[in-house]
């Protein structure tokens, strides 16, 4: 088996030589070359055909969002992106993550301990392993078309569903086609996507601009209203819908990690299943590993309609995977195809 090439962009070289320690220490990957700025980087993308290529944001000469949105425009390739944990570096995160960028990874800082390092290297390997699995077909085939919004006629004026999304990796730019589709009186919605804790309210208020639907970051006791759409904070909570009286209502809980994440998607909806059971729809989006499997399964034992994204128009076919094979989803369907599907569903 081939091993996985990376070429390292970065202009500093701190950063060059820690990834590519990192990453050579696994006898899967090997790193062809760093490059310091993106002339350099382009040059050496031609010459050598790197599999997946990690980028910094800031760089001379050009920036990186610039570099990306060429690289996807003329060789779309896998790019994991070196961001900054601070709100500058999540909103210029999210816009990269917009344009096709597979993932990305928190910069070390320098007064960063051992065991914050050693768990960023693990991160890098996991995602550059991934990534080099990544359906790119799907970034100029399945996203540019122009989005339309879709009717929402629930008979007698109001549906009484919920709206329940999980979603990872690639799970940005899958939210945002889906939420251009969406009406200002769909159902309420709530959404566990895996993100840091600086990253979510960008994210929701991102979000809110594009859609017709008010989206926000999720706080405690939020009324779910017609609408609009709660996404899960990144940090110590996870997301829950709970009654309270006769309203349900978003609670944050905190507690350990479930399926290797918190926020999770299995506690999200474990709680929904409990919740509303049968007037729940379940969308399960690309993502890595299997979180929101188990979850889905509750919600389908519950009576709940749920729906997979299909492995074409995923950048990861592994969270609906995981769903499919649990026996949790009643249909797996294209991006495209997932407003138009879940508002039926809503509406029967």
């Amino acid at each position: 088996m081939k091993p996985i090439r990376v070429l390292v962009v970065d202009d500093s070289a701190l950063i060059r030589q820690m990834f590519s320690q990192m990453l050579s220490s696994e006898p899967d990957i090997v790193v062809v070359d760093t490059a310091c700025d993106p002339l350099d980087a382009r040059e050496k993308i031609k010459k050598l055909n790197p599999d997946v290529l990690t980028l910094d944001i800031e760089m001379p000469k050009m920036d990186g969002l610039s570099f990306l949105e060429k690289i996807m425009t003329l060789r779309p390739m896998p790019v994991i992106m070196a961001s900054s944990l601070t709100q500058k570096g999540a909103d210029e995160t999210l816009r990269a993550l917009e344009i096709g960028a597979f993932d990305y990874i928190s910069k070390p800082v320098s007064n960063q301990n051992p065991d914050t390092i050693g768990a960023l290297k693990h991160e890098l390997i996991m995602k550059v392993r991934a990534a080099a699995k990544a359906n790119m077909a799907r970034h100029s085939t399945v996203y540019h078309a122009s989005p339309s919004v879709v009717p929402f006629h629930p008979s007698g004026g109001k549906s009484g569903h919920i709206i329940a999304i999980g979603a990872s990796t690639g799970g940005v730019e899958a939210l945002r086609e889906i939420f251009l589709r969406l009406p200002a009186n769909a159902p309420p919605i709530v959404i566990t996507q895996h993100m840091p804790e600086t990253f979510t309210a960008s994210f929701a208020a991102r979000l809110n601009t594009l859609s017709q639907v008010t989206v926000s970051e999720a706080k405690n006791h939020d009324r779910l209203r017609e609408g609009h759409a709660y996404i899960a904070p990144g940090g110590p909570a996870h997301l829950k819908v709970i009654r309270l009286g006769t309203e349900l209502v978003c609670k944050l809980e905190e507690g350990p990690t479930v399926s290797s994440h918190r926020p999770s998607v299995d506690v999200l909806f474990h709680s929904v299943a409990e919740a509303i059971g049968s007037r729940a729809v379940g969308v399960i989006l690309t993502g890595m590993g299997r979180d929101g499997a188990e979850g889905m399964k509750a919600m389908r034992n519950a009576g709940a309609y749920n729906i997979g994204q299909n492995e074409a128009s995923c950048v990861v076919y592994g969270m609906p995977n995981m769903a499919a094979k649990a026996g949790a989803t009643n249909v797996e369907l294209p991006l495209n195809d997932i407003p138009a599907a879940l508002l039926k569903a809503c509406e029967q």
